[in-house]
This record gives structure tokens, C-alpha cells and sequence, in this order.
């Protein structure tokens, strides 16, 4: 059923998932961006991935972020990757379990996608440290 805005519950549970995950002001800064071209994409990832997948309690937010983030790099997304990485900070996932889903991506996706996927990686850490290196 849907608000008098026309959102459904499954879209309200996914923007309060996504807010969790990549945090407010990532979400504020998506939101204030948006245009009448993009929203029904924002929309449709809000309520499908945030709502349908992110906000299931089958897996922990950990499990599901160092999935996600093997995914990404598999398949080569790295800005999505960076991103994602960024979000380990509220997910729980540990630079040990980060390295541990590149590993994987390594042997199943290929050796240039994770050793890409791992320098964006370092990159974003550094980010997160201040400048420091990972």
C-alpha cells in the first residue's frame, strides 16, 4: 500500500536501509541530484535493491556487503566497488574480510579484475585513514 507521496512500505524500508548502509550523506547528496530522468532509476533501486534485497535479514549486513563487493569486482564496476567499500565503515565487513572476497574474485572472476579491484580498494582506504596508506 502506498503513502499519499505514492511510496510503498518495501520503498520506506529501503531508503532507511540504504541510508544505514552508505550513510545520510550519501543518500542527501543522491536525493538533492536527482532529476525528473533519473527518479524512476532511484526509485526502482531504492525499493529493489534496497527494500527487497538489503533490508532481508536471511544474511547479515556483513555477509551481504562482502558479496556485494565481490560482485562488483567481478563484473568490473569498480566505481560502485569504491562506493561499496566506503560502506564497509556501517556493514561490519573488515579490511581482512574485504581481502578475503578479492581472493575469491581472483580464482573466479580473474587475477586483473580483483588486483583493479584492489587498487581502488587501497585508494578508498587511504581515503577513509585521512591519507594514510591501507
Amino acid at each position: 500500500m502506498a503513502d499519499r507521496d505514492g511510496r510503498t512500505e518495501r520503498f520506506r524500508q529501503g531508503m532507511a536501509t540504504r541510508r544505514k548502509v552508505l550513510g545520510a550523506g550519501h543518500v542527501d547528496r543522491a536525493e538533492a541530484n536527482k532529476t525528473a530522468f533519473d527518479a524512476p532509476f532511484q526509485e526502482l533501486i531504492t525499493e529493489a535493491a534496497w527494500g527487497h534485497v538489503w533490508s532481508r535479514d536471511t544474511i547479515t549486513p556483513r555477509e551481504r556487503s562482502m558479496m556485494t563487493l565481490a560482485l562488483l569486482a567481478g563484473l568490473g564496476n569498480f566505481e560502485e566497488l569504491a562506493l561499496h567499500t566506503r560502506a564497509t565503515a556501517n556493514t561490519g565487513a573488515s579490511r581482512d574480510d574485504i581481502m578475503e572476497a578479492m581472493l575469491h574474485v581472483a580464482i573466479y572472476a580473474g587475477v586483473p579484475r580483483a588486483n583493479h579491484a584492489i587498487k581502488v580498494i587501497k585508494q578508498v582506504f587511504a581515503e577513509m585513514d585521512g591519507g594514510k596508506g591501507a
